[in-house]
C-alpha cells in the first residue's frame, strides 16, 4: 500500500482515538479532503523543482507508533544546550516525555499542543489562532488532520519569558519506519520576548521521517528569537514547515542550522501585517556524503516601512545538494520597504550540486531591495596565505569556512547555542579549533 493510500485509511482510526472538540474535528476533516486531493508534492511543481520525495517515501511508515520507549537523560544529554537553565518540552517517538522534560505554566506557558487543544481555559487562543497562518498546500494539510502534540508556548502581553525554550524530538527506532507529525503554536504577546531552540534527532539508524508545522504569531513589539539545529542521522527526513505572523513593530528572527540528516526541506514563510516590522531569516548548512538540504523562503511585506533580512550560507561536499529557493513579494502599498536577500555556497567537490534561486517581486515604487547569489570555491590565495604562516592545509580551509559563516553566527543571541553551532561545524569539516568565532 502506498503512505497516501496508508495515511488515508488510518484518518478515521485516528479519529476516533482522539478527543478533540467539534471545531478541531472540522479543520481536520478539511485537512485531509486537501490531502487527498493535492497528494505529495512531486518535482512537476516548480516549488520542489529540485527536490525529490520519491526515495523517502518508498519506506513502509507506522504512523502510530504500537509502543512507547522510554530514553535516560544520559543517553541524551548530549543533544541539550545544558550549559544554560531552561525550559524544556521533550517528545519521543511523537508522545510527550514528562520525565525530560520541565514545562511551565507561570507567567508564561510553555505545555502540550494536546493540552491547550482540550482545555477551555486555551479555546479562545486556539480559536483566534491555530491553523489560521498555515496555507492550504499538500504537507501542510497532512499535519494538521494527524496533528495531536507538540508544543504549545503562549507568551501574554508584556512578559519576557525568564530563560530559553526548547523543544526536543527524539526517535527511538522503536519501528522499523516512522512518521512523526509534531504541531507547534507559538503566541508571543504585545510587548513581550522569547527564545526558542527546536531540535529533530534520531536515536537509530531506522528510516524516519517528521513532518513538522509551526506556527508563530508575534504581536505589536514582540520580540521572537528562534533556533533550528538540524543535525541527523543520515536515515532521518525532515520536512519542517514555518509560519511567522508579525504585527507592528515587531521582531522575529529564525536561525536555520543544517549539518545533518538525508533530505531536509525547510518551508519558512513570514507574513506582514503592520508598520515598522524586521524580519530576519538566515541559515548555514554544511553537508557532505548524499545529503540533501532544500531551503524555501518567503517574506510577504503588505504594508510600509519594513525591513527583511535574509542571509543563507551553504558549504557543500562530496556527491551533497543544495536548493535555496527564496522569495520577496513586496505589495503596492509596501513603501519605503528595505528588503534583502543573499544566498552564498562553497562547492568543495566535483559533484556536489547547489540550485540557487533568489527572487523579487516588487509592486512598489519607493523600495531598497537587493538579492544576490554566489557559487565558487575557496580562494586559492587566501589558502596560499594561510599555509605560509604555517597553518596545515585541512586547518587552513576549516578557518576560511569558519569566516565565510561568521556573520550568520554573530548573530546568535545565546552565546552558549553559538559555542555549541561553532563545535558541530568544526567536527562537520574534521579539525578541531580552539575557539569561537
Amino acid at each position: 500500500m502506498e503512505l497516501k493510500d496508508k495515511l488515508l485509511s488510518s484518518f478515521l482510526a485516528f479519529e476516533e482515538n482522539v478527543n478533540m472538540n467539534s471545531d478541531i474535528h472540522d479543520i481536520r476533516s478539511r485537512a485531509i479532503k486537501d490531502f487527498e486531493e493535492m497528494g505529495f508534492p512531486t518535482k512537476k511543481q516548480e516549488a520542489w523543482k529540485y527536490t525529490s520525495l520519491n526515495k523517502v517515501l518508498k519506506h513502509d511508515y507506522t504512523v502510530f507508533p504500537k509502543k512507547h520507549d522510554t530514553i535516560d537523560y544520559r543517553d541524551v544529554e548530549q543533544y541539550f544546550i545544558d550549559d544554560i537553565d531552561t525550559y524544556k518540552i521533550v517528545f519521543i517517538d511523537g508522545i510527550y516525555s514528562s520525565h525530560l522534560s520541565a514545562t511551565t505554566h507561570e507567567k508564561i506557558d510553555a505545555c502540550l499542543m494536546s493540552s491547550a487543544l482540550n482545555n477551555s481555559k486555551y479555546k479562545p487562543i486556539i480559536d483566534n489562532y491555530f491553523n489560521t497562518v498555515a496555507p492550504k498546500e499538500s504537507l501542510t494539510s497532512l499535519n494538521t488532520a494527524f496533528s495531536r502534540e507538540g508544543a504549545f508556548i503562549n507568551i501574554p502581553k508584556n512578559t519576557m519569558a525568564d530563560k530559553p525554550i526548547q523543544v526536543l524530538n527524539f526517535s527511538t527506532g522503536n519501528e522499523s519506519a516512522l512518521l512523526v507529525q509534531p504541531r507547534n503554536l507559538i503566541v508571543v504577546g504585545e510587548n513581550s520576548h522569547v527564545q526558542i531552540i527546536e531540535r529533530h534527532q534520531s536515536l537509530t539508524d531506522q528510516p524516519v521521517l517528521t513532518n513538522s508545522v509551526t506556527e508563530i504569531f508575534a504581536d505589536k513589539r514582540a520580540i521572537v528569537d528562534y533556533y533550528k539545529i538540524q543535525n541527523d542521522n543520515h536515515n532521518a527526513s525532515l520536512i519542517d514547515n514555518t509560519f511567522i505572523e508579525q504585527h507592528r513593530e515587531s521582531q522575529c528572527s529564525v536561525h536555520t542550522f543544517s549539518f545533518g540528516g538525508n533530505l531536509t526541506r525547510n518551508n519558512l514563510n513570514y507574513y506582514q501585517k503592520g508598520e515598522r516590522i524586521d524580519s530576519t531569516l538566515k541559515g548555514i548548512t554544511v553537508i557532505g556524503g548524499k545529503q540533501h538540504v532544500d531551503h524555501n523562503t518567503l517574506v510577504h511585506h503588505t504594508e510600509p516601512n519594513c525591513e527583511s533580512h535574509q542571509d543563507y550560507k551553504g558549504v557543500f561536499a562530496g556527491s551533497s545538494t543544495g536548493v535555496f529557493n527564496g522569495k520577496i513579494v513586496v505589495n503596492k502599498e509596501a513603501q519605503k520597504t528595505n528588503a534583502f536577500q543573499s544566498n552564498n555556497n562553497i562547492l568543495l567537490d566535483d559533484k556536489a550540486t547547489i540550485n540557487s534561486k533568489p527572487q523579487l517581486e516588487i509592486f512598489a515604487d519607493d523600495v531598497k531591495c537587493s538579492h544576490g547569489c554566489t557559487i565558487g570555491q575557496l580562494d586559492d590565495e587566501a589558502l596560499f596565505y594561510l599555509r605560509s604562516r604555517g597553518i596545515p592545509l585541512k586547518e587552513a580551509r576549516a578557518l576560511l569556512m569558519y569566516a565565510f559563516a561568521n556573520n550568520v553566527l554573530e548573530s546568535v543571541k545565546i552565546p552558549e547555542l553559538k559555542a555549541r553551532i561553532t563545535n558541530i561545524i568544526a567536527l562537520k569539516l574534521g579539525v578541531n579549533v580552539g575557539y569561537s568565532l
